[in-house]
């Protein structure tokens, strides 16, 4: 994993920890929504609350490459998790370099690794200068970023992650133009992440699922920055990250839900939730002041040029929920039960 955390990627964090048929070989930070330090302490954080320990956290790019780095604090809250609070890591940060831990990882184990990146592409795009073969030795790429033909949600044509660090961008989809299909990364984009709309009940269903003793309810109607009061550390956690994510759309007239982009690519990328993808060459804006960030998507071959992604156009929400919290659910059984008093 390549993160940015993030609500929507602590959220996609958990859920693969959930998975019992998946195997986190380590987990790189970028600055992003907050900056790469505090993403690493996000990720040991969450790490020990979900009882996993020893997967390697290991720090990156603390700037895009050629622009000034922007977060998001007003979107994931000061330390990007929302209201969430969590008590500071035991285990320390990796030695190594993120970029080092692409390259050699993806080197010791060719045809094995599944990259999932849900933040800025800045580690991968560095990662391929050093190691110009990763597209081929890596076992697929699932990419959270852009919008194609779709409103964007940092500018009115550029998705965020895109937004943070458009050349990363640009060099990552160079890399894939040309590769066998079954090659290109598998791109989330915000016209079927915005799907993914997380409501206050899905949230009640996931607490039930993980036996909290009782229905967590972040509502509308209730104060702003109200804190959980659960028995179960895990759903306590998610509930704090959340409720800020539901004030945020809300504030953006966006209703009292939350777009759990990264969470959807998680699914994808461990092949747990059904979707479709259309080839396609994607081009990525740098020079525009006004468009910079936007991404287009020739899906017809009107630039003679080869595809370099495979872009997501449909999938299917209620599906997507449906795994999110029986997995999600049973993984928060487990650490109430290590809890005391739940």
């Amino acid at each position: 994993m390549d993160v940015d955390t993030g609500i929507d990627d602590a959220l996609a964090l958990v859920y693969l920890l959930s998975r019992p048929d998946v195997r986190i070989q380590a987990i790189t930070c970028t600055a992003g929504n907050v900056g790469a330090r505090q993403v690493a302490l996000n990720n040991l954080a969450l790490l020990e609350l979900c009882g996993r320990q020893g997967i390697e956290v290991a720090i990156g790019a603390e700037v895009p490459l050629e622009i000034p780095l922007v977060t998001t604090e007003e979107t994931h809250g000061p330390q990007g998790i929302g209201y969430a609070e969590l008590p500071a890591p035991v285990q320390q940060i990796s030695a190594r370099h993120a970029v080092d831990v692409w390259v050699e990882e993806v080197r010791a184990h060719p045809g094995e690794i599944t990259g999932l990146i849900t933040g800025p592409l800045t580690n991968f795009a560095l990662a391929l200068r050093r190691e110009p073969g990763l597209p081929l030795l890596l076992k697929g790429l699932v990419i959270m970023g852009g919008s194609y033909y779709y409103q964007g949600n940092t500018t009115p044509t550029a998705e965020w992650n895109t937004s943070v660090d458009p050349h990363a961008a640009k060099e990552v989809f160079a890399a894939y133009r040309g590769l066998p299909e079954d090659k290109l990364p598998i791109v989330c984009a915000l016209e079927t992440t915005e799907r993914i709309e997380m409501q206050p009940e899905h949230l009640r269903r996931l607490s039930e699922a993980a036996g909290a003793p009782e229905p967590e309810l972040v509502l509308p109607e209730q104060p702003e920055g109200l804190r959980s009061r659960s028995g179960n550390p895990l759903v306590a956690c998610l509930s704090d990250a959340l409720r800020f994510y539901f004030e945020f759309h809300r504030l953006y007239d966006q209703g009292y839900v939350a777009h759990v982009h990264d969470a959807f690519a998680a699914c994808v990328a461990a092949g747990r939730t059904p979707f479709t993808t259309r080839p396609a060459t994607v081009h990525v804006e740098t020079d525009s002041p006004l468009l910079i960030g936007t991404t287009v998507a020739d899906f017809r071959g009107l630039w003679a040029l080869p595809p370099n992604a495979r872009i997501v156009s449909d999938n299917h929400p209620e599906h997507c929920f449906d795994e999110l919290i029986s997995s999600i659910g049973a993984l928060g059984r487990a650490v109430g039960a290590r809890s005391p008093g739940t």
